[in-house]
């Protein structure tokens, strides 16, 4: 990823929030991949002609797969307090997600505990009990449906890796080109998962902050539906 292709939302002396496209990378990882961390960086050393090794503070991560909103710390002190923020559930997190399939129940609380397996990077519905196993939460409200698919707008309480996509896994409701969690009734293309909302109180003034940015609506299955982002 070039800075040319850099989407900024919003920038100031303490944070800078961001597009991720999907496909890339949120952080450095054992690819070696071109990705979004080192673009912002190297936006920061360029334009601000900063010598040596520019600052950047990494807070929160969007699978590779998933596009939307990512938040950056530009200040160690920022990065410290938008990191308290996460622990204590300070952000407000919102996805719209394309199912396949609907579920049973319009509006819900979907409640697990998720263990991964760092061998295949592959995470599953576990029992509390075992060993690794994390408690994940999250909101869902179906908006619309279409063609055997459905619109679901995704309120996310904890960030646990891939939560999203096997939680809605399952309830049989995979997500929208989820061939990893999806099984037979996953619909092959672009993984429909898009971090479209980011709230959260600026790391200095305080002051409440909320970024959106829709999805690719022209692409499927996303143009399928009418929604508005508000």
């Amino acid at each position: 990823m070039e800075i040319g292709e850099l989407n900024i939302l919003y920038e100031d002396n303490h944070i800078i929030v961001v597009l991720k496209p999907q496909m890339v990378a949120s952080c450095p990882d054992e690819s070696g991949d071109s990705n979004l961390f080192d673009c912002v960086k190297e936006y920061i050393k360029v334009t601000y002609n900063k010598a040596g090794n520019a600052f950047l503070g990494l807070v929160h991560r969007l699978d590779r797969p998933t596009g939307g909103v990512m938040v950056f710390a530009k200040t160690s002190k920022a990065a410290a307090r938008l990191s308290e923020q996460m622990r204590s559930g300070g952000f407000e997190k919102k996805y719209y997600a394309v199912l396949c399939g609907t579920p049973s129940k319009k509006k819900d609380s979907l409640e697990n505990y998720l263990r991964k397996n760092s061998v295949n990077n592959t995470v599953y519905v576990a029992t509390q009990s075992e060993e690794g196993a994390k408690y994940a939460k999250l909101n869902y409200e179906i908006k619309a449906t279409e063609r055997g698919l459905s619109l679901a707008e995704i309120t996310l309480h904890t960030g646990r890796t891939h939560q999203i996509r096997v939680q809605t896994a399952a309830i049989n409701c995979p997500v929208y080109g989820d061939m990893r969690y999806g099984g037979e009734k996953a619909v092959k293309g672009r993984l429909a998962l898009w971090a479209y909302s980011l709230k959260l109180s600026h790391p200095t003034t305080g002051e409440i902050l909320r970024f959106v940015i829709e999805p690719p609506k022209d692409e499927a299955p996303w143009k399928y539906f009418q929604f508005e982002v508000i």
